[in-house]
């Protein structure tokens, strides 16, 4: 069973910086791929950014350009670095692990991006 700890959330103005991360403990973590969710109050969970365990990676339109998805496999760690937030990052942000049926979340952590 693998599990997740999100860390990093906080306020922040807009056109700050926060890095958020995730550690994993349990599973091989190498062999998972890693995503960045989110949830705004009102709205769907939404893809933000993910790395394969080959390190591809992928970012939604509304964060390419100014997040950054990464990982370190020795220290079973992934994270997002958010960079110019604005006020409609606002969410919820989910750590997220799968491999084949494996899936796996973390409990969340709160970004507030204050105008």
């Amino acid at each position: 069973q693998v599990q997740l700890v999100e860390s990093g959330g906080g306020l922040v103005q807009a056109g700050g910086s926060l890095r958020l991360s995730c550690a994993a403990s349990g599973g091989i973590f190498s062999a998972y791929t890693t995503r960045w969710y989110r949830q705004a109050p009102g709205k769907q969970r939404e893809l933000v950014a993910s790395i394969t365990s080959g390190s591809n990676t992928f970012y939604a339109d509304s964060a390419k350009g100014r997040f950054t998805i990464s990982r370190d496999n020795a220290k079973n760690t992934v994270s997002l670095e958010m960079s110019s937030l604005k006020p409609e990052d606002t969410a919820v942000y989910y750590c997220n692990l799968v491999h084949g049926f494996a899936d796996y979340w973390g409990q969340g952590t709160q970004v507030t991006v204050s105008s």
